[in-house]
């Protein structure tokens, strides 16, 4: 078990174990975005440091059909911080909000020697709320979008190379158009945010520990590319046409991984976090 595994574990809440807590009529998501841990301060603007740190919350409450409502932020700031550089974290965190309608309602500010945010997210609840653990034997499985450039743009960086400022890894692209559209046809979903192995194995578990019969191989580098928040989720097969049409209609590329099959699916990845 790993660490993060082992902490979570000790908790006996019925809420936790989702891309959010669903407490009676809102979602509730936390995230946090941590200097030298999830970026280099040399890599990214701090209004591109502020944009991602929002947009990575978003899409927990967006993977599960919900609609970010309030944010609440809680920010460490270096001490030698200028007012035009708060400026720049503010206008960060405001751009995002409002372009997913959403309200920053307060937080908590304190000084400390590397950049820390801490993001909450207060979601309305949907009539449908789309769980991890709602996939059954037979569905297919898929994910949105492209796999593996977060790994290769991240690699750059640590190489001391540079990405463009639209990039994956500098600014994911949520596909919350095709999800609150497709999510009355689908059973289970998550995004991607540790690799499309890590989450398929999480999702397959709290659905019961089904298994997954491949239908395309894929290379290690996209199995394992965290940092991506595509969509990966499962659905009955009869509605395949409904979700591929929804998919043209919203410009949005879906992969077909497997079908769930009664045997345990093993993660070919690296934990991430500890």
């Amino acid at each position: 078990m790993s660490k993060e595994a082992f902490f979570i574990s000790e908790f006996s809440s019925q809420h936790i174990g989702d891309d959010g807590a669903v407490v009676g009529d809102f979602v509730y998501s936390k995230d946090l975005f941590c200097e030298d841990i999830h970026f280099k301060r040399s890599w990214m603007s701090l209004t591109q440091i502020a944009q991602k740190s929002m947009l990575v919350n978003l899409s927990d409450a967006i993977a599960m059909n919900a609609k970010p409502k309030w944010i609440l932020i809680g920010i460490v700031m270096p001490k030698h911080f200028t007012y035009e550089q708060l400026r720049e974290l503010s206008t960060g965190f405001q751009n995002v909000a409002r372009a997913y309608g959403a309200e920053i309602i307060g937080g908590d500010t304190t000084a400390g020697d590397k950049l820390m945010i801490s993001i909450t997210i207060i979601a309305k609840r949907p009539s449908k709320v789309l769980y991890r653990s709602g996939a059954k034997v037979g569905d297919l499985v898929a994910f949105t979008g492209t796999l593996g450039r977060s790994y290769h743009e991240l690699t750059r960086l640590l190489r001391g190379g540079h990405v463009g400022k639209d990039s994956r890894f500098m600014k994911p692209q949520l596909k919350a158009d095709f999800l609150y559209k497709a999510a009355k046809h689908l059973h289970a979903g998550m995004d991607i945010s540790d690799g499309l192995s890590k989450d398929l194995s999480r999702l397959l578990k709290a659905s019961g520990n089904l298994g997954l019969h491949v239908k395309r191989k894929m290379s290690k580098r996209i199995l394992c590319s965290g940092e991506e928040y595509e969509m990966l989720f499962s659905f009955d097969a009869r509605k395949k046409k409904s979700i591929e049409r929804i998919a043209k209609q919203t410009r949005t590329p879906i992969t077909i991984v497997g079908k769930t099959v009664r045997k345990q699916y093993v993660c070919h990845c690296k934990e991430h976090h500890f």
